[in-house]
């Protein structure tokens, strides 16, 4: 709505929840067991990747046994002079090009899988924030920014996919190779096995240590991230505003100052997960060296082969491979986490209560309207309606006049039911609004607001954007009806023009026309309009006023106007202050009160004559 209410509360990513500078997850198990829950539909699918990965990771797991017992065989035949058996080696190369091979195979299936399991999943936890958008009250749009909306619907749901592709596959593949390798550790030799696993414990308290510092810094880069987003979108979206009042170095400062800390918060999650690699690296390179030390001290006492010290000395290297993978992909997890508790916030937040459609004919209604003892205000204890009561005939235009934040527009959103009555009850031809669903409600109006809204998309669908199915015809009759038949015929492809971002490509009270005739072909039953000729010239608002005189004909009409001279033939014409209707009647009859609005109106009339 345009012109809210000056009351009404202002976005601000400030103030999102669950976003706090540094926090960390306040329910850290509860969201891994809800992300891994959109995970379950594909479980049978999930069960394969984990065989593959089980087969794949298997024969790389045997490969090392079957390169040593060929290096073995090669020691034996040197040390004891007998010439190297070719056929044994031979066969051997052979063996280890299969296993390859079908390794290769298997970790083709298991990463096909994995990327249709990840895609559906985010698909499915996109579509589920899409839908909780439009069922969230706008009370929710008020006090969040859109740049930290879309933060969470996009790079939150990006980072999760990220997450799924890589990370959960290397989980499945690092953890079964880490218990084949062990078991084919304990196989060769129980004693290196024991070496082996005096860093193993190690390597667990580096990870625990290292991601428990970091995962904070994850969390106040996703935070900071929303901030980015929602500045970067008000100030384009703004831009115009922008330069007009001098603000570009304002807005420079403050995008650096947001840019700045979400480069720290981005640096420190970065480096400190990443000083995980490094420090599992040279774990790995000390169990190396005990491996080749302790070895080789076996191999000269004739306790092991020296092939199965070459494989063990693989496998050893092959079990710190899976361990700085895991290490390597936690800040991706952590990551990923941190993005899936800002998206079940939002999942989490209260909507809408769900309505059935009430058994009313719509068509039937007429469109009088009744005000009981409103009482409304957008923060607790803080009314911007206080007591309004007011009685509407089918086909009457009522004007609301009066000073900003006097709930003008505050009206028009009780009426759509945009926000929802603190007492009293508002009535259409005796019935309560209460009693419809929010849709029937709202598909007895048509607005035309001074924000126009156009989408992206051609003019023929946005003038039918609502009417359900529209002919050719009634389209050309409404846009005739609105004065923009003339215009739009001038454009290159008429009514296939497409509006780019903004409808940038025409004029703003081009724009206009264009929604005045969406309202014209909606025939709605109650027509609401916003300051609609305010961005027009003086020649094309006559056109449109004598337009919307034919629009409101026998319709229950709403107008909020400031340009009083738009409004003097209206039935009635309220004029508020503070939420409370002080006058009421015709144009003569508030002339002739000498009140508020003759005041109003003159004060507008000298401004003009000078």
């Amino acid at each position: 709505m345009s012109k809210q209410n000056n009351k009404r509360p202002t976005s601000s990513p400030k103030h999102g929840p669950g976003q706090m500078h540094g926090e960390k997850p306040k329910e850290f198990k509860k969201t891994l067991r809800r992300l891994l829950a959109f995970l379950k539909p594909r479980k049978y699918q999930l069960l394969i990747v984990a065989l593959a990965a089980v087969f794949s990771t298997l024969f790389n797991v045997v490969s090392p046994k079957v390169l040593g017992d060929a290096t073995t065989s090669i020691f034996t035949s040197v040390k004891t002079g007998v010439g190297i058996d070719f056929n044994f080696i031979g066969k051997m190369l052979m063996i280890l090009l299969f296993l390859y091979v079908l390794s290769a195979i298997f970790a083709y299936i298991q990463q096909f899988l994995m990327a249709t399991v990840s895609q559906k999943t985010t698909a499915e936890l996109r579509q589920a924030v899409n839908d909780k958008l439009t069922r969230l009250p706008l009370k929710y749009y008020d006090r969040h920014s859109h740049g930290d909306v879309l933060s969470r619907a996009i790079n939150d749901i990006d980072n999760i996919n990220n997450a799924m592709q890589q990370a959960l596959s290397q989980i499945i593949t690092s953890i079964i190779s880490i218990f084949g390798i062990v078991i084919m550790m304990l196989i060769i030799s129980p004693m290196l096995t024991l070496v082996v696993f005096v860093t193993f414990p190690l390597s667990v308290l580096v990870i625990k240590y290292v991601s428990s510092f970091s995962q904070k810094h994850f969390i106040s880069q996703q935070k900071e991230l929303g901030d980015m987003n929602g500045h970067i979108e008000e100030m384009f979206s703004g831009h115009q505003v922008v330069k007009a009042y001098g603000h570009e170095e304002k807005a420079i400062e403050t995008f650096d100052e947001i840019n700045e800390k979400l480069y720290y918060s981005g640096w420190k999650a970065q480096f400190i997960s990443g000083i995980m690699m490094p420090l599992m690296t040279f774990i790995g390179n000390l169990g190396y060296v005990f491996v080749s030390i302790g070895g080789g001290i076996l191999v000269l006492n004739g306790s092991i082969r020296i092939g199965d010290v070459q494989a063990f000395i693989q496998y050893s290297q092959q079990l710190s491979q899976p361990m700085a993978q895991a290490a390597g992909i936690a800040n991706m997890i952590q990551t990923a986490l941190a993005s899936a508790e800002r998206i079940f916030t939002l999942l989490d937040e209260e909507e809408e209560p769900k309505e059935s459609p009430a058994a009313i004919q719509l068509q039937q209604l007429e469109g009088g309207i009744s005000f009981e003892h409103v009482r409304f205000g957008y923060e607790h204890n803080e009314p911007v309606i206080k007591d309004l009561t007011l009685e509407v005939k089918q086909g009457q235009t009522i004007a609301i006049v009066g000073p900003t934040g006097a709930g003008k527009t505050t009206i028009i959103n009780l009426l759509m039911r945009f926000y929802e009555l603190d007492a009293g009850r508002i009535l259409i031809d005796g019935i309560s609004l209460k009693k419809m669903s929010r849709e029937q409600v709202r598909s007895l109006f048509a607005m035309v607001l001074q924000d126009t809204w156009l989408f992206n998309g051609t003019i023929r669908d946005n003038i039918a954007y609502g009417n359900n199915d529209p002919t050719e015809n009634q389209i050309i009759s409404a846009s005739k009806s609105a004065y923009a038949d003339d215009f739009i015929r001038t454009l290159p492809e008429g009514y296939d023009t497409i509006l780019g971002e903004d409808a940038g490509n025409i004029s703003q009270g081009q724009r206009q026309l264009i929604t005045i005739a969406r309202a014209i072909l909606a025939n709605p039953k109650i027509l609401i309009l916003d300051e609609a000729t305010s961005s027009v010239d003086t020649r094309t608002e006559m056109n449109i006023q004598r337009a919307m005189n034919r629009l409101m004909t026998g319709r229950t009409s709403f107008v909020i106007a400031h340009r009083l001279s738009t409004i003097r033939d209206a039935d009635v014409i309220l004029v508020m202050n503070e939420g409370d209707i002080i006058e009421k009647g015709s144009h003569n009859e508030l002339i002739t009160q000498n009140g508020f609005y003759a005041d109003l109106y003159r004060s507008q009339f000298a401004v003009n004559a000078s």
